[in-house]
């Protein structure tokens, strides 16, 4: 098994263990893929929950260009969903997971279809 595919388990763990979802794999994997090198990287692998510049970053990179979703209060307010589901106490909210979630929040799996 790849260093991605370890990576990938342990976005689906997180997935079933902090926020309750049962993964689809396939959608997993692309969008880890998605990610490009930033997975394999300490800092850039997490979204950084407590900087605002970081969830500005998720929007317009994530939401708006990789998604083609129209700028709206509501992208934010996903976005911070999405956070508090995976829990303040949680450290560690990786991109992937949180790419993922917002993914299927918005309806947007054909982007990787």
């Amino acid at each position: 098994m790849g260093k991605r595919d370890e990576l990938i388990a342990k976005y689906a763990d997180d997935l079933r263990n902090k926020l309750g979802v049962e993964p689809d794999m396939e959608l997993l994997k692309k969008v880890t893929i998605g990610c490009g090198p930033a997975i394999y990287n300490a800092d850039a692998s997490t979204v950084a929950a407590s900087q605002p510049d970081e969830l500005e970053t998720v929007k317009n990179n994530f939401l708006i260009k990789k998604l083609g979703l129209p700028d709206s209060p509501e992208l934010m307010d996903a976005i911070k969903s999405v956070l508090d589901a995976y829990g303040q106490s949680e450290r560690n909210k990786y991109r992937a997971v949180v790419y993922y979630m917002l993914v299927k929040h918005f309806g947007k799996e054909s982007v990787y279809g």
